[in-house]
């Protein structure tokens, strides 16, 4: 399968339909995670950046709602709810929170693959990679077509989208600080789905791949009532 197709994260407590339905997407040429829960998703997503989530409303614990409501205040991923029969009021409140669409259990898995794509097509396409060309910064290299930094000892990390737009960004305007709002539209776009505590979350996560330290960082440093700053300096190679 090619590491280019779009990931689908899978969030459902009942594993007969998560796991089955994981199955079918991989065969449909998708890429999937999946989460039995709220808790597993938000562990996920994390280390992930996937193009989509199909999330279940009724689950044990955090229901999908309140799910769906998280994600869209962090500018997360488009949502599909899975929703029963009866709950009418689930698909409309679902709505109104930002879902991007919903399917009603039991459902016929073609169809809910015809409306993730049409989803996936209706969504803007990425920013495009600020960087251009491999830099070097401090011990490390980023490969933006790569979407991975390679550090001098020879370790490789792969980096999601996100946090490769993020980081080629800051290469762009090293010793800079960098607003958060900056950062949301050299990255993410401006839309309506766009919170600055995005921006706080991927680089929260790019700092656990980079720094020595990430709860004492020294190549992003955050400078208090700004934004962000990248300390090193940066080399074309």
């Amino acid at each position: 399968m090619e590491q280019t197709a779009p990931q689908v994260m899978i969030v459902d407590d009942a594993r007969d339909i998560r796991e089955p339905l994981d199955k079918y997407l991989r065969k449909q040429g998708l890429r999937t995670q999946m989460a039995a829960n709220a808790m597993e998703a938000r562990s996920l997503l994390e280390e992930s950046d996937p193009a989509l989530i199909v999330l279940d409303v009724m689950m044990p614990g955090e229901d999908g709602l309140s799910l769906c409501r998280w994600l869209v205040a962090r500018g997360g991923p488009p949502v599909i709810l899975l929703t029963a029969m009866a709950d009418e009021t689930d698909r409309i409140v679902g709505l109104e929170l930002g879902a991007d669409d919903y399917v009603v259990k039991p459902f016929n898995p073609r169809e809910l693959v015809a409306r993730i794509r049409a989803v996936l097509r209706r969504r803007p396409p990425p920013a495009p990679q600020v960087a251009k060309g491999r830099r070097r910064f401090g011990s490390w290299t980023h490969n933006p077509d790569a979407q991975e930094v390679r550090h001098t000892d020879g370790r490789v990390v792969a980096l999601t989208s996100g946090e490769s737009r993020l980081l080629g960004v800051l290469l762009d305007h090293p010793q800079t600080v960098m607003s958060r709002s900056s950062l949301l539209d050299l990255t993410l776009g401006r839309d309506a789905k766009a919170y600055d505590r995005a921006i706080d979350n991927s680089v929260s996560r790019l700092r656990r791949k980079i720094e020595v330290d990430a709860s004492s960082p020294r190549l992003i440093v955050t400078e208090w009532g700004g934004g962000y700053r990248l300390t090193a300096d940066v080399e074309h190679v």
